[in-house]
């Protein structure tokens, strides 16, 4: 009896995520539009990035989507789906790329605890280097017209932070519920506004945000953090399900309509 009650437990805990999950898988598959893989080559490593292509007659801008800490997941994929069915040009690369035993990427670990652990083994040196091969690349499709931006989830939002503060080309960051470097001299070095995006029962990640926002506001940087009132941590994956919180709910709602609004606001602009 006592099994079974955990049982139950686990499927209520897990009922959250695997639905977003489902609704992730078949959003690709029924997707109208061209993805492809596409293989990222330097210094003898070689990343697999996941690119889908906008259906417009011009080239696009680019959003460079970096995945969770569990890795890249069909979620992931999905949200780089959502933003060609908006007219960006996405690619999110699999940083988990040849880490996976015999060599393979984020598919093939047993599990997604599996794949946090080989995140948290990856070398900040190696995750940039990668983030820089993969941008450098898509920029230089023709369906690119060299702009990009940034955006990541987490882990991801996290390295987004990163990537701003090494990468002056970009147009923007967009950091979902991540923490800045703690290095004052590397976060004055961003160049681009970054907006952020924060659930409010996420005590962890919103303890960071005050002390970055000084950082960057004394040093003239535009930094324009939103935090959802209610929402938690992850909220725009959890935010999908069915069983999803009211304010998980609203706040990826919310989440998603200023993040499009804010590309859109930066296409605009002139090259």
């Amino acid at each position: 009896m006592k099994r079974i009650c955990i049982s139950v437990a686990l499927l209520f805990v897990l009922w959250g995520e695997l639905p977003a999950q489902d609704a992730a898988h078949r959003r690709l598959l029924e997707s109208p539009r061209h993805h492809e893989w596409l293989e990222v080559r330097y210094d003898g490593r070689a990343v697999q990035a996941y690119v889908v292509y906008p259906e417009r007659p011009d080239p696009a801008p680019v959003v460079l989507v970096i995945h969770e800490n569990r890795g890249l997941t069909d979620w992931v994929r999905s949200v780089a789906d959502r933003l060609a069915e908006a007219g960006y040009l996405a690619v999110a690369p699999d940083l988990l790329s040849g880490m996976a035993p015999g060599g393979g990427g984020t598919r093939d670990f047993p599990d997604e605890d599996a794949a946090r652990e080989a995140i948290y083994r990856l070398s900040p040196e190696q995750v940039l280097a990668d983030l820089r091969a993969v941008a450098d690349r898509v920029r230089r499709l023709a369906a690119s017209d060299g702009r990009l931006s940034v955006a990541g989830f987490c882990w991801g939002g996290t390295q987004a932070f990163r990537f701003a503060t090494a990468y002056p080309e970009l147009q923007a960051a967009f950091v979902f519920y991540g923490t800045a470097p703690e290095d004052s001299a590397a976060l004055v070095r961003i160049r681009c506004p970054v907006y952020a995006f924060y659930g409010g029962a996420d005590a962890r990640v919103n303890a960071t945000v005050p002390a970055t926002a000084r950082i960057l506001q004394r040093a003239g940087r535009h930094f324009e953090p939103v935090t959802y009132e209610g929402a938690g941590h992850a909220f725009m994956r959890t935010g999908e399900g069915p069983a999803a919180s009211e304010a998980n709910r609203r706040a990826r709602e919310a989440a998603w309509a200023r993040w499009l609004k804010l590309l859109e606001t930066h296409s605009r602009r002139e090259r």
